[in-house]
């Protein structure tokens, strides 16, 4: 089966209607085929809706897998590097999964919806990748991004608004975990998931359905400070959560063609995440080795002095003695909620220790004249935003 993007022009979300209108800057992008928002009306008011009242993001972009039959689990446990034998049904896993040198196809989540069935969802389209890994296994793999509608409903005042709405069940849940719920006549399943770091959960329902869900879900939260965001609000968001993007912070292994271009699990700190318990799974072989010799690349976290961004910049051992840089910024930005000048970068091994003091070099421009600043950056071993709020069950309500 071919799938739809192919053929067709900007596909629009199934709350593409309210979505438009509340936009008043008129900045899109394109999301696996899709027309998304960068922005609504203030990337800034947007942003701290996350942290101080509730953002909605439309997720319906993220491409979804449905996998189902016999050896579902067996399929998933061979494809990705962490035990799915451990995720019960309602529980949902973050993933990665690797070639055959161990090298990092992509990351998501696998939703164990129930008993034998999952649903695997990814910034990226693997479809043909996941089709050839399927072999000698009886599974069903069926793309759904079009079948089902999802929003990110995130931030502190998210349990009290869903509670407003209705939705059973939100008290025991908790996080990386999923309920189901019957909404007119059709089934919403809620997990506490999302990309911000923060409190929040995503919600899934039949596209049919989406709008009366977006003003069921806007009605609930018109007094919580309910508002919707749009991408570059939600990648501040990330940033400041430590929480890695493909194509910002790792290339996909199968869109590369220069060696050393890409990265291992080991390498962007997703150890965490490999389970060499585990007989067999894409890429053991491989990371094996690396783990006995040793990675070449090695992730960091940097609380970075001043308040200029370090957006591709340079990162060196030394402040003076930089003629040979040891790595370079992947994602950068001034987090408004901790005050910090924050970035994600990957450098040579044997740096990137936490509590290692390295150099960053960093050009911004003012009224068309570039300046330079060798900034003085930490490692820090701990996401930037952690409040105690994303792991307490139940929330708090407002």
């Amino acid at each position: 089966m071919t799938a739809q993007h192919i053929f067709t022009g900007r596909l629009k979300t199934p709350f593409h209607p309210r979505i438009t209108e509340l936009d008043s800057l008129n900045t899109w992008h394109n999301w696996a085929g899709y027309s998304s928002a960068e922005a609504l009306y203030c990337e800034d008011m947007e942003y701290f809706a996350i942290r101080n009242s509730t953002g909605v993001f439309d997720i319906t972009p993220m491409t979804k897998y449905r996998i189902t039959g016999p050896d579902a689990l067996n399929y998933l446990d061979r494809l990705v590097t962490r035990d799915m034998k451990k995720i019960k049904p309602g529980r949902v896993a973050y993933a990665v999964w690797c070639d055959d040198q161990g090298q990092v196809m992509d990351d998501g989540t696998i939703f164990h919806l129930r008993e034998g069935e999952y649903r695997l969802c990814s910034q990226e389209r693997h479809f043909a990748w996941l089709k050839a890994a399927s072999i000698g296994f009886d599974v069903t793999l069926k793309e759904e991004t079009a079948d089902v509608a999802a929003l990110a409903v995130q931030g502190p005042t998210s349990y009290s608004i869903l509670k407003n709405m209705g939705v059973r069940g939100l008290e025991e849940l908790k996080p990386f975990g999923l309920i189901h719920n019957e909404f007119l006549g059709s089934e919403l399943m809620i997990s506490r998931t999302g990309f911000t770091g923060d409190l929040g959960y995503e919600l899934w329902i039949s596209p049919d359905k989406a709008l009366e869900l977006w003003d069921a879900l806007f009605e609930a939260g018109k007094e919580y400070g309910i508002r919707a965001i749009g991408t570059h609000a939600l990648g501040l968001a990330r940033k400041e959560a430590a929480y890695l993007a493909p194509f910002e912070d790792f290339l996909p292994a199968e869109t590369t063609v220069r060696t050393g271009r890409t990265r291992s699990p080991l390498e962007l700190g997703l150890d965490w995440l490999v389970d060499f318990s585990k007989e067999n799974f894409n890429g053991r072989k491989a990371l094996l080795k690396e783990k006995e010799n040793g990675s070449q690349w090695n992730l960091v976290k940097l609380d970075i002095e001043g308040n200029k961004t370090a957006d591709h910049s340079y990162i060196y051992a030394h402040e003076k003695n930089n003629k040979s840089e040891i790595g370079f910024i992947t994602s950068a930005a001034w987090s408004p909620i901790c005050k910090q000048n924050i970035a994600l970068g990957t450098v040579r091994s044997p740096h990137g220790k936490p509590g290692d003091t390295l150099w960053v070099e960093i050009y911004y421009q003012r009224e068309m004249h570039w300046n330079r600043v060798m900034a003085e950056a930490s490692i820090v071993d701990k996401p930037f935003w952690f409040p105690a709020r994303r792991g307490k069950t139940p929330p708090d309500p407002f």
